[in-house]
């Protein structure tokens, strides 16, 4: 059986580590890339002391966590009290209102909730005057779609101060985060913070840069190279730029290839270096590397938006590739590949 706490209540780390061994090693794995060191080591600890769990122990914390799902997607889909009506009426009052305590807590500390809502445009507006700080610490806490939107907005300059103070923010206190929210409360309805809660690092920037466009995510890395190399280096081991088509395998361009049409990829080599150029040729039949050689000379001129439009509708793609399973990027940290 498996152990159990003082008060013979299974604690939220023994649930934890029976839902990973009833999920398989497969996609608990996944769910251990999105852990810190401590919580990988501590749930592992769990599990290597867990004994045998009775079948309907799992199912019970199966059931536990999906019905926890369930509720998160209703309140993200039409708040607290939409998701307790549709839990009472699934569920009955007392199971509803024991699956939405648990979620309580969590839902009460989630600052700038208020802004997920707004327009990007309507936030830059109030915000795009504002210290890199506080611009980093709101972008932080709001979609990677969102925030690209209002990162690509602001001014060349500020936009690589505001990336680099994302990148390297760990934890807010409550009244920095109240401080702060404080200045868009006149217009927005503010969530107030009751704990410490964490936001920003590399991963946070890595999910806005994916999202905003090429002249945005070029003037901020090029920029970021100069200032801190180091940062750089670990936010371009996390993402996949342009450029770094020279890494994929010949499957794997080919296979975006197979994605994007001719006119684009032409359009997107007229600003390609050399080498980027030479590795896609090399896995095109002649003939359409000869087509896409003349459409390239028979569009002459093309404006360094359309290049770099082009450029990042192919990375969007390629990343897109990944996603689904289609492709494989070798990456940096040793994630070497096996053929």
């Amino acid at each position: 059986m498996a152990k159990r706490s003082n008060k013979g209540e299974m604690t939220g780390k023994e649930k934890a580590a029976i839902l990973l061994i009833s999920l398989g090693p497969e996609y608990s794995a996944q769910i251990f890339k999105h852990l810190s060191d401590e919580e990988i080591e501590e749930l592992t600890l769990e599990i290597a002391n867990m004994r045998k769990v009775a079948p309907n122990e799992k199912e019970k914390i199966m059931d536990e966590f999906y019905q926890i799902c369930v509720a998160q997607e209703y309140i993200s889909e039409g708040g607290i009290n939409y998701a307790k009506d549709v839990l009472e009426k699934a569920l009955g009052s007392q199971k509803a209102m024991d699956i939405i305590n648990k979620l309580t807590a969590s839902l009460q500390v989630k600052p700038f909730d208020f802004a997920r809502k707004a327009d990007p445009s309507q936030l830059l507006n109030f915000i795009q005057n504002e210290h890199p700080q506080t611009i980093a610490l709101i972008l932080s806490y709001l979609p990677a779609g969102q925030s690209a939107q209002i990162l690509s907005a602001l001014p060349q300059g500020k936009q690589t101060e505001v990336a680099t103070r994302i990148a390297t923010m760990d934890r807010t206190s409550p009244e920095i985060i109240k401080e702060v929210e404080s200045v868009l409360e006149k217009k927005l309805s503010a969530l107030v913070s009751q704990d410490y809660t964490s936001a920003g690092g590399v991963q946070s920037i890595v999910d806005i840069l994916n999202s905003v466009d090429r002249g945005t995510e070029k003037n901020i890395m090029d920029t970021l190279e100069m200032q801190d190399a180091d940062l750089a280096e670990e936010i371009r081991k996390r993402m996949f730029i342009f450029e770094d088509i020279i890494n994929l395998d010949s499957t794997s361009i080919q296979r975006f290839i197979r994605e994007i049409e001719n006119n684009e990829l032409a359009t997107a080599l007229k600003g390609a270096t050399e080498e980027v150029a030479n590795v896609i040729y090399a896995n095109m039949s002649k003939r359409m590397a000869e087509m896409i050689k003349e459409d390239m000379e028979f569009m002459g001129p093309v404006r360094l938006r359309d290049v770099e439009e082009a450029q990042q509708k192919i990375v969007n793609i390629i990343r897109k590739l990944e996603e689904s399973g289609d492709i494989i990027i070798a990456r940096g940290g040793g994630d070497e590949i096996i053929v």
